[in-house]
């Protein structure tokens, strides 16, 4: 192990907990290990580590108030935190992703997992640091300098589109059912959809003003809420139980809240105002039997209705543990049935006059 390799605590009060994370770790960070909140605090004094591994369930001083304290602390606040706990309920994993962690992630752990979950979180500070640090220097510029500036958000931009792609990867990383290619396809599908309805001057009022660049680029976060999602559910080889589809459901709120708590922090509006819509209405349908909230033809929003369809070609022209792939002319037939029920009319009209195109 190089001198230089990025820190990493774990902290658990379990002896082979530690081991079993060290044995994991070791090949690629430097690890430090405590069995205590008042050990790591003692560590934190003479190291700033790259990310800390943090239990739930210690005596003495437990994860949450662990975390709180290191919030609290302007030399520890912006360390990354992530919960490898026992603990798999998912009221747990909201309240340490709302006490300031990262990640959540239950024990037992697949060590390939966790380190490809360490990798981008370290990537997500990385980048958030050199955001920071180009942000301070746009601030130096000179109003004479708009080429300079120019160039700087033009970086900026770049980088917020690799973190986007960044975060898409690690949503189907964490979701082996669907196919590695659905949030490009669904993208995609989106695409072959808004300029058909542009050039059918549909819902033209409605789409005025769009940035099809940025409403494209904020598609990729509509399954952002499966982060929350327990990984029994999420990753299991079949069709899912009543019970465990109901949690799934869960995803489209957890992935509008996650977007509600960025926007509460960034000044940018429209890109995000995009993608919270995706997030929270692609599984709504017009006769309003969809979720999570039941709304009914124009109550959804107009993106929402269109991802819909979207999200459901791809479902269907996509294998599935539980399920064939269907073809393309099966699924723009089961669309078009769909149409005034689960789809809004007006949208399958344009999907079937446009469906040459979707098929690769």
């Amino acid at each position: 192990m190089e001198n230089n390799s990025p820190l990493i605590i774990m902290v658990d009060d379990s002896q082979a907990n530690l081991q079993i994370g060290r044995d994991a770790l070791s090949e690629e960070y430097a690890v430090a290990t405590a069995s205590s909140a008042k050990r790591l605090f003692s560590i934190l004094e003479r190291n700033t580590p790259a990310l800390i591994l943090l239990d739930i369930d210690m005596p003495e001083i437990n994860g949450y108030e662990t975390i709180k304290i290191l919030k609290s602390k302007p030399e520890t606040k912006d360390i990354p935190v992530i919960f490898l706990t026992a603990r798999a309920g998912s009221d747990d994993e909201l309240t340490g992703l709302s006490l300031g962690a990262v990640d959540y992630i239950t024990k037992p752990f697949q060590s390939p997992l966790l380190l490809k979950r360490i990798e981008v979180q370290l990537l997500v500070e990385a980048q958030r640091k050199k955001l920071e640090k180009q942000a301070a220097e746009l601030k130096d510029f000179n109003d004479n300098l708009q080429k300079m500036v120019d160039e700087k958000t033009e970086n900026i931009l770049s980088l917020q589109d690799a973190m986007i792609k960044t975060i898409a990867e690690l949503i189907e990383c964490r979701d082996n059912i669907t196919d590695s290619q659905h949030i490009e396809q669904t993208q995609k599908a989106l695409k072959i959809l808004v300029e058909a309805m542009e050039k059918s001057n549909v819902y033209s009022e409605e789409t005025k003003g769009w940035d099809l660049d940025l409403l494209l680029q904020s598609s990729r976060l509509h399954d952002v809420g499966k982060l929350s999602i327990d990984d029994n559910i999420l990753k299991k080889p079949g069709k899912l139980d009543e019970e465990e589809f109901k949690n799934m459901k869960k995803h489209v709120t957890f992935g509008e809240q996650i977007i509600e708590k960025i926007e509460a922090l960034a000044k940018e509006s429209n890109f995000l105002h995009y993608a919270k819509i995706f997030a929270a209405c692609h599984h709504e349908k017009w006769d309003g039997t969809g979720y999570p909230l039941g709304l009914k033809e124009t109550e959804i929003p107009l993106l929402g209705r269109i991802m819909a369809i979207a999200d459901v070609y791809d479902a269907l022209v996509s294998a599935r543990p539980y399920k064939r792939a269907y073809t393309h002319e099966e699924a723009v037939e089961i669309i078009a049935k769909g149409s005034g029920t689960q789809f809004d009319p007006t949208l399958v009209e344009v999907f079937i006059q446009s469906a040459g195109q979707f098929k690769t």
